[in-house]
């Protein structure tokens, strides 16, 4: 186990570069942070030269590859780190300079069934991209194919685990300090990251994602997902069909070609939704370098790596939520919250409708270059608050990603309204699974399988009693043993030794001032 002062190291030395980066003054000015780690703010960037506007991008992708993940994740949780922090993170493509090409080929040559010269007449030595945890190259298989050959970076699996212990550490302190900090869990956040990671760490969970996906979206007409070459995939090496297309970030390029902004924008949306609602599974990383448009108009998705799953309880709250925003339903919307315990039953679900209504109505109807979308954040994250909502984390995958399609589809049409784009298609779906018929059938095949189930609900009748509220059981916490409970010392040592660990971090950043 990690000691105590190697974490300390650790968050000092990642402090510091927040600090030359001006990441730390939104920290310390926030009301809601605790005055531990204001101090420590203030020690951290004690000596520095901060700029005038806070580069967060820039800081996560000095520290490194954990980081930049960290502030991907960040950028779903306004309410923690403030609007205008989220806007500077949703820039974070995480793209690094590329490891050697000899260390790459290695990396292929021992990860595959065949080395690699059996396998690839060629491999470009020259990366296409290259990003915090892999990198690829375009190749051409033994069989005159060209494919795109995705490899992880050496070594960053260790990393990953070194410095995720330290986010772990970091998090289950921050959490017990009460107050603001252990309504937003940030342990949660930090399991959520480890777990997603993980997944973008195993090179063929991300083949079968793409897999799963391309069936889901089979019959989507404009929208494709690259094929898999399983016969060339691996843990650590990734090889799908190569695509030929123009960037969705480049609307130069776009409109040279002919292509339909507002046409593409819509669809954007509508292909988001289908998955999210539909599908209960969505490629969560949708940002403008994974999303390709071909001469034809089709929407290409690339980098699976990250994906989100509803299930279909949430996925039914969250379409009449989408729904009752749409048409002004606040009552609706507020009972869905208290339906799904988001908001504990002792607050009034006619006073949380209200107060919905005071974000929603002056929204509705507007294209999304009118919206304050600060203000707009500021106001729900205050009824968070004030309601004692706390953090979803199985809904944290679905909040970025909506900001990452919304965000793609008004740099393409900045007129477009997301709720009238959004509205049709939820109502019909909401139609189509909550209708007579739908309900019918619905209730006889539940029957059909409850009588299935029969004896072994006479046995384990309250393990079969389905469950309340629509989030998943969080998942386990890893134990950290806190600071102040180290060889039994008593809850009244535990601002002492806050203050011992602000003396450490004190002396260690003299220490590192001198060093810079």
């Amino acid at each position: 186990m990690t000691r105590p002062l190697t974490h300390i190291i650790r968050l000092l030395k990642w402090g510091r570069i927040l600090a030359r980066h001006g990441a730390l003054r939104a920290f310390e000015a926030d009301r809601n942070t605790p005055a531990q780690v204001k101090r420590l703010c203030r020690i951290a960037r004690f000596g520095t030269i901060q700029p005038k506007v806070p580069d967060y991008a820039g800081a996560f992708r000095a520290i490194g590859p954990a980081a930049i993940k960290l502030g991907q994740t960040l950028a779903t949780r306004p309410d923690i780190i403030g609007e205008e922090a989220v806007h500077n993170l949703l820039m974070l493509q995480d793209q690094l300079p590329p490891a050697p090409f000899d260390q790459v080929y290695a990396q292929i040559d021992n990860s595959l069934n065949k080395p690699a010269a059996a396998l690839f007449e060629y491999i470009d030595p020259v990366p296409v991209g290259a990003a915090s945890i892999a990198q690829v190259h375009r190749a051409r298989t033994n069989e005159g194919k060209d494919v795109a050959i995705k490899v992880l970076r050496p070594g960053i699996r260790e990393q990953f685990a070194r410095d995720i212990e330290t986010y772990e550490w970091a998090a289950a302190h921050l959490e017990a300090l009460g107050g603001e900090a252990a309504r937003l869990r940030p342990q949660l956040v930090i399991a959520n990251l480890k777990r997603w990671t993980l997944r973008e760490l195993d090179l063929r969970r991300e083949a079968a994602s793409a897999s799963e996906l391309k069936e889901a979206m089979v019959a989507v007409e404009g929208y494709i997902i690259p094929t898999i070459d399983w016969d060339r995939t691996s843990g650590r090496v990734l090889t799908l069909e190569w695509i030929d297309g123009i960037k969705i970030s480049d609307i130069d390029a776009l409109k040279a070609a002919g292509h339909d902004l507002n046409i593409l924008a819509e669809k954007l949306v509508l292909t988001f939704l289908r998955q999210a609602i539909s599908e209960g599974f969505f490629h969560a990383d949708m940002h403008q370098g994974n999303l390709f448009v071909r001469a034809d108009g089709t929407i290409v998705a690339i980098d699976f790596g990250i994906m989100g799953r509803i299930n279909r309880q949430a996925r039914f709250w969250l379409a009449e939520i989408l729904y009752g925003l749409t048409t002004g339903n606040y009552k609706r919307v507020a009972e869905i919250h208290f339906e799904a315990q988001y908001v504990p039953s002792y607050h009034n679900v006619d006073e949380f409708a209200t107060a919905l209504r005071a974000v929603g109505e002056p929204t509705r109807g507007k294209p999304v270059s009118e919206l304050s979308v600060g203000q707009m954040l500021d106001s729900l994250f205050a009824i968070t608050r004030d309601f004692d909502m706390q953090t979803q984390p199985h809904l944290l995958l679905l909040q970025k990603t909506m900001v990452m399609v919304e965000g793609i589809a008004t740099s393409l049409n900045p007129s477009i309204n997301m709720w009238d784009v959004a509205a049709p298609y939820v109502r019909d779906w909401i139609r189509g699974e909550l209708g007579p018929e739908a309900m019918l059938a619905d209730g006889l095949r539940k029957q059909a399988d409850t009588l299935k189930l029969i004896p072994d609900l006479i046995r384990r009748l309250d393990e079969q009693l389905p469950r309340k509220g629509g989030a998943p059981e969080p998942p386990p916490l890893p134990p950290v043993q806190l600071i102040w409970e180290r060889k039994g010392q008593s809850n009244a040592a535990r601002y002492l030794l806050v203050a011992a660990l602000a003396g450490v971090l004190g002396a260690a950043g003299m220490w590192a001032i001198g060093l810079s």
